[in-house]
Protein backbone atom coordinates (compact mmCIF):
# COMPACT_ATOMS: atom_id res chain seq x y z
CA UNK A 1 0.00 0.00 0.00
CA UNK A 2 1.34 3.36 -1.11
CA UNK A 3 0.15 6.66 0.88
CA UNK A 4 -0.69 9.73 -0.74
CA UNK A 5 -1.20 13.09 1.15
CA UNK A 6 -3.03 16.16 -0.54
CA UNK A 7 -3.74 19.23 1.13
CA UNK A 8 -5.82 21.64 -1.04
CA UNK A 9 -9.49 23.90 -1.01
CA UNK A 10 -11.52 23.78 -4.03
CA UNK A 11 -9.68 25.46 -6.69
CA UNK A 12 -7.35 22.32 -7.34
CA UNK A 13 -10.20 19.67 -7.66
CA UNK A 14 -9.79 19.16 -11.12
CA UNK A 15 -5.80 18.89 -11.07
CA UNK A 16 -6.16 16.75 -8.30
CA UNK A 17 -8.27 14.15 -10.46
CA UNK A 18 -5.06 14.76 -13.16
CA UNK A 19 -2.27 14.04 -9.93
CA UNK A 20 -4.30 10.91 -9.38
CA UNK A 21 -5.31 9.60 -13.10
CA UNK A 22 -1.17 9.77 -13.67
CA UNK A 23 -0.70 7.99 -10.55
CA UNK A 24 -2.75 5.10 -11.03
CA UNK A 25 -1.93 4.52 -15.00
CA UNK A 26 1.92 4.23 -14.24
CA UNK A 27 1.62 2.09 -11.17
CA UNK A 28 -0.71 -0.13 -12.21
CA UNK A 29 0.40 -3.34 -9.88
CA UNK A 30 -0.27 -0.40 -6.34
CA UNK A 31 -2.87 0.10 -3.88
CA UNK A 32 -3.12 3.42 -2.65
CA UNK A 33 -4.64 5.43 -0.04
CA UNK A 34 -5.80 8.80 -0.54
CA UNK A 35 -5.40 11.42 2.29
CA UNK A 36 -6.54 14.88 1.93
CA UNK A 37 -6.22 17.43 4.39
CA UNK A 38 -9.01 20.01 4.03
CA UNK A 39 -10.37 23.07 5.88
CA UNK A 40 -13.76 23.86 3.46
CA UNK A 41 -14.78 21.37 0.91
CA UNK A 42 -18.50 20.48 0.56
CA UNK A 43 -19.86 16.69 0.95
CA UNK A 44 -20.63 17.32 -3.24
CA UNK A 45 -16.71 17.20 -3.81
CA UNK A 46 -15.81 15.15 -1.11
CA UNK A 47 -18.21 12.50 -2.75
CA UNK A 48 -17.20 13.22 -6.26
CA UNK A 49 -13.46 12.79 -5.03
CA UNK A 50 -14.28 9.04 -3.38
CA UNK A 51 -16.13 7.89 -6.03
CA UNK A 52 -13.05 8.90 -8.63
CA UNK A 53 -10.54 7.12 -6.32
CA UNK A 54 -13.09 3.89 -5.42
CA UNK A 55 -13.70 3.31 -9.48
CA UNK A 56 -9.78 2.68 -10.13
CA UNK A 57 -10.04 0.43 -6.86
CA UNK A 58 -7.81 2.74 -4.86
CA UNK A 59 -9.31 3.95 -1.04
CA UNK A 60 -10.11 7.68 -0.22
CA UNK A 61 -9.88 8.82 3.15
CA UNK A 62 -10.43 13.04 3.83
CA UNK A 63 -9.35 14.57 6.96
CA UNK A 64 -10.92 17.98 8.42
CA UNK A 65 -8.62 20.59 9.65
CA UNK A 66 -10.31 23.55 11.79
CA UNK A 67 -8.88 26.39 10.02
CA UNK A 68 -7.57 27.97 14.02
CA UNK A 69 -4.62 25.33 13.75
CA UNK A 70 -2.65 28.21 12.02
CA UNK A 71 -5.12 31.06 12.49
CA UNK A 72 -1.98 33.30 12.86
CA UNK A 73 0.04 31.81 9.94
CA UNK A 74 0.82 34.21 6.70
CA UNK A 75 -1.26 33.49 3.90
CA UNK A 76 -0.63 35.57 0.57
CA UNK A 77 -0.66 35.99 -2.96
CA UNK A 78 -1.87 32.50 -4.31
CA UNK A 79 -0.54 30.36 -1.53
CA UNK A 80 -3.49 29.39 1.10
CA UNK A 81 -3.69 27.80 4.78
CA UNK A 82 -3.97 25.02 3.63
CA UNK A 83 0.10 24.73 2.45
CA UNK A 84 0.97 24.26 6.30
CA UNK A 85 -0.84 21.32 6.59
CA UNK A 86 1.92 18.84 5.39
CA UNK A 87 3.62 20.21 8.74
CA UNK A 88 1.40 18.72 10.63
CA UNK A 89 0.21 15.89 9.06
CA UNK A 90 1.52 13.04 11.79
CA UNK A 91 -1.10 14.68 14.29
CA UNK A 92 -4.02 13.77 12.07
CA UNK A 93 -3.19 10.82 10.26
CA UNK A 94 -3.72 7.37 11.54
CA UNK A 95 -1.32 5.76 14.13
CA UNK A 96 -0.97 3.04 11.65
CA UNK A 97 0.79 4.95 9.26
CA UNK A 98 4.42 5.24 9.45
CA UNK A 99 5.04 7.00 6.31
CA UNK A 100 3.50 8.80 3.57
CA UNK A 101 4.12 10.51 0.19
CA UNK A 102 3.18 14.79 0.28
CA UNK A 103 2.07 15.96 -3.35
CA UNK A 104 0.94 19.19 -4.35
CA UNK A 105 -2.00 18.93 -6.37
CA UNK A 106 -0.10 20.87 -9.71
CA UNK A 107 2.13 17.61 -10.30
CA UNK A 108 1.25 14.82 -12.38
CA UNK A 109 3.25 11.49 -12.33
CA UNK A 110 4.85 9.53 -15.47
CA UNK A 111 6.81 6.56 -13.53
CA UNK A 112 6.55 4.51 -11.80
CA UNK A 113 6.40 5.37 -8.08
CA UNK A 114 6.58 2.11 -6.08
CA UNK A 115 11.23 2.25 -5.39
CA UNK A 116 10.95 5.60 -4.70
CA UNK A 117 8.01 5.71 -1.64
CA UNK A 118 10.05 2.59 -0.40
CA UNK A 119 13.21 4.65 -0.01
CA UNK A 120 15.64 4.47 3.17
CA UNK A 121 14.79 7.17 5.66
CA UNK A 122 18.16 6.99 6.98
CA UNK A 123 17.35 8.80 10.15
CA UNK A 124 15.87 11.68 8.31
CA UNK A 125 12.42 13.43 8.72
CA UNK A 126 12.29 14.00 5.01
CA UNK A 127 13.40 13.31 1.32
CA UNK A 128 12.96 16.04 -0.85
CA UNK A 129 14.99 17.59 -3.69
CA UNK A 130 16.40 21.00 -4.41
CA UNK A 131 14.63 23.34 -7.59
CA UNK A 132 18.72 23.32 -8.29
CA UNK A 133 18.27 26.38 -11.21
CA UNK A 134 16.85 29.22 -8.81
CA UNK A 135 18.26 27.83 -5.69
CA UNK A 136 21.59 28.92 -6.25
CA UNK A 137 21.10 32.39 -7.02
CA UNK A 138 19.38 32.82 -3.48
CA UNK A 139 21.16 30.43 -1.40
CA UNK A 140 23.22 32.90 0.14
CA UNK A 141 20.41 35.09 0.78
CA UNK A 142 17.91 31.96 2.39
CA UNK A 143 21.03 30.93 4.54
CA UNK A 144 21.14 34.47 5.74
CA UNK A 145 17.04 35.06 5.89
CA UNK A 146 16.74 31.65 7.43
CA UNK A 147 19.66 31.64 9.81
CA UNK A 148 20.62 28.13 9.00
CA UNK A 149 24.72 28.80 7.58
CA UNK A 150 25.33 25.50 7.90
CA UNK A 151 22.79 24.21 5.64
CA UNK A 152 23.66 23.47 2.03
CA UNK A 153 20.23 23.78 0.08
CA UNK A 154 17.19 24.78 0.06
CA UNK A 155 14.05 21.98 -0.27
CA UNK A 156 11.07 22.43 -2.30
CA UNK A 157 8.15 20.82 -0.31
CA UNK A 158 5.88 20.37 -3.52
CA UNK A 159 7.13 16.02 -3.26
CA UNK A 160 7.92 15.31 -0.04
CA UNK A 161 8.25 11.56 1.39
CA UNK A 162 7.37 11.70 5.25
CA UNK A 163 8.77 9.81 7.27
CA UNK A 164 5.70 9.80 10.09
CA UNK A 165 6.75 7.42 12.34
CA UNK A 166 9.57 9.74 13.19
CA UNK A 167 7.70 12.70 13.40
CA UNK A 168 5.74 11.95 15.78
CA UNK A 169 8.78 11.99 18.22
CA UNK A 170 10.50 15.38 16.84
CA UNK A 171 8.25 17.77 15.12
CA UNK A 172 6.27 19.48 17.56
CA UNK A 173 3.62 22.58 16.37
CA UNK A 174 4.42 24.53 19.14
CA UNK A 175 7.82 25.08 17.96
CA UNK A 176 6.40 25.44 14.27
CA UNK A 177 3.94 28.34 15.48
CA UNK A 178 6.81 30.24 17.81
CA UNK A 179 8.36 30.15 14.34
CA UNK A 180 5.96 31.35 12.09
CA UNK A 181 5.26 34.01 14.83
CA UNK A 182 8.71 35.36 15.27
CA UNK A 183 9.27 35.37 11.58
CA UNK A 184 6.20 35.86 9.69
CA UNK A 185 7.47 39.13 7.81
CA UNK A 186 10.84 37.20 6.50
CA UNK A 187 8.87 34.41 5.21
CA UNK A 188 8.57 33.91 0.86
CA UNK A 189 7.35 30.81 0.27
CA UNK A 190 6.02 30.12 4.12
CA UNK A 191 5.60 26.44 4.48
CA UNK A 192 8.89 25.74 2.68
CA UNK A 193 10.59 28.48 4.64
CA UNK A 194 9.52 26.86 7.58
CA UNK A 195 10.29 23.11 6.62
CA UNK A 196 13.67 24.62 5.64
CA UNK A 197 14.89 26.35 8.54
CA UNK A 198 13.63 24.06 11.44
CA UNK A 199 14.31 20.42 10.04
CA UNK A 200 17.21 21.61 7.37
CA UNK A 201 19.45 18.66 9.12
CA UNK A 202 16.61 15.94 8.41
CA UNK A 203 16.19 16.01 5.06
CA UNK A 204 17.48 13.50 2.78
CA UNK A 205 18.24 14.99 -0.70
CA UNK A 206 17.35 13.58 -4.13
CA UNK A 207 17.95 14.75 -7.45
CA UNK A 208 15.37 17.00 -8.69
CA UNK A 209 15.31 16.21 -12.12
CA UNK A 210 13.90 13.09 -11.62
CA UNK A 211 11.61 13.67 -8.31
CA UNK A 212 10.22 16.92 -8.60
CA UNK A 213 10.68 18.25 -12.31
CA UNK A 214 10.29 22.28 -12.14
CA UNK A 215 8.59 22.53 -15.35
CA UNK A 216 9.15 26.32 -15.73
CA UNK A 217 13.17 25.96 -16.23
CA UNK A 218 12.64 23.27 -18.87
CA UNK A 219 13.14 26.26 -22.07
CA UNK A 220 16.14 27.51 -19.50
CA UNK A 221 17.69 24.14 -18.78
CA UNK A 222 18.08 23.54 -22.71
CA UNK A 223 21.08 25.61 -22.83
CA UNK A 224 22.88 23.38 -20.35
CA UNK A 225 24.93 20.77 -21.65
CA UNK A 226 23.56 17.51 -19.98
CA UNK A 227 20.86 14.34 -20.47
CA UNK A 228 18.24 15.58 -18.13
CA UNK A 229 17.50 18.48 -20.49
CA UNK A 230 16.24 16.02 -23.04
CA UNK A 231 12.28 15.41 -23.21
CA UNK A 232 13.40 11.88 -23.79
CA UNK A 233 15.38 11.60 -21.02
CA UNK A 234 12.71 13.07 -18.54
CA UNK A 235 9.95 10.48 -20.44
CA UNK A 236 12.56 7.43 -19.15
CA UNK A 237 13.55 8.48 -16.13
CA UNK A 238 11.53 11.46 -14.32
CA UNK A 239 8.55 10.33 -11.67
CA UNK A 240 7.53 13.64 -11.02
CA UNK A 241 6.37 16.87 -13.12
CA UNK A 242 5.71 20.11 -10.96
CA UNK A 243 4.14 22.87 -12.51
CA UNK A 244 5.27 25.24 -9.74
CA UNK A 245 4.32 29.23 -10.08
CA UNK A 246 0.91 30.92 -11.02
CA UNK A 247 0.83 29.51 -14.56
CA UNK A 248 -0.49 26.38 -14.86
CA UNK A 249 -1.55 23.94 -17.59
CA UNK A 250 -5.03 23.97 -17.46
CA UNK A 251 -4.73 27.58 -18.24
CA UNK A 252 -5.73 28.60 -21.72
CA UNK A 253 -2.83 30.72 -22.18
CA UNK A 254 -0.40 28.07 -20.75
CA UNK A 255 2.85 27.46 -23.51
CA UNK A 256 5.27 25.63 -21.29
CA UNK A 257 6.70 22.71 -23.39
CA UNK A 258 6.06 19.85 -20.44
CA UNK A 259 2.24 20.77 -20.39
CA UNK A 260 1.68 18.16 -22.55
CA UNK A 261 1.91 15.49 -19.75
CA UNK A 262 -0.69 17.24 -17.98
CA UNK A 263 -2.78 17.38 -20.66
CA UNK A 264 -2.40 13.76 -21.46
CA UNK A 265 -4.08 12.63 -18.51
CA UNK A 266 -6.39 15.36 -18.25
CA UNK A 267 -7.83 14.19 -21.59
CA UNK A 268 -8.15 10.99 -19.62
CA UNK A 269 -10.17 11.81 -17.22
Amino acid sequence: MINILVTLNANYLHPLKVLLKSLFHHNPKEKFSIYLMHSNLNQYDLDGLHQFITEHQHQFYPIFIDRDYFKEAPVFRHYSTEMYYRLAAHEFLPKTIDRVLYLDPDIVTINPIGSFYRTNFENNLFIASEHEFPTKIVQPINKIRLKTPLTKGYFNTGVLLMNVALMRDLVHLDEIYQYIEKNKFKLVLPDQDVLNALYWDKIKPVDSYRYNYDARYFEFAKFYQSDKNNLEWIKKHTLFIHYCGKDKPWHDDYKGKLGVFYQKFEQMI
